[in-house]
């Protein structure tokens, strides 16, 4: 029996220089609500998302070398279609269409696929930082 049984994700983690953007920006497409978080004696700022999601976003403190996510807004390649595995957040939502129309709307740049042989759509894009994200439909 795995010691972790019945464990779930729960909460995620993203740095960024610029956390009050980033939280905007979860906020408006994501609906995340902005929560009471402790005082660590940096910046952060906690959403949640209804009851199942939490993101931790981090300020990064200026000497940090690192860039902003896997595939920086400084980057040459910010392509949805090139997202590698493993690197992005995967939500799912019950309006596919609406939401997808919603990211056109606002201008953000998509790349769209069926998973194969499942009724399953997926759409790929970046928050403003450059990190990857998945939104699935729910139309299994």
């Amino acid at each position: 029996m795995p010691v972790a049984e019945g464990a779930a994700l729960n909460h995620v983690s993203r740095e960024s220089v610029d956390i009050r953007r980033l939280a905007d920006f979860y906020k408006e497409i994501f609906g995340f609500e902005e929560v009471e978080s402790p005082n660590f004696g940096f910046n952060v700022i906690w959403l949640k998302l209804k009851d199942s999601l939490f993101l931790h976003l981090i300020e990064r403190l200026p000497e940090t070398k690192l860039p902003e996510g896997p595939y920086s807004a400084t980057s040459p390649v910010l392509d949805p279609s090139h997202l590698p595995r493993g690197h992005h957040i995967c939500l799912s939502v019950s309006n596919f269409d609406f939401f997808v129309q919603t990211l056109k709307e606002r201008g953000i740049e998509t790349f769209q696929r069926s998973v194969p042989n499942r009724p399953i759509r997926q759409v790929f894009f970046f928050d403003p930082d450059g990190n990857g994200l998945e939104v699935a439909s729910r139309d299994e």
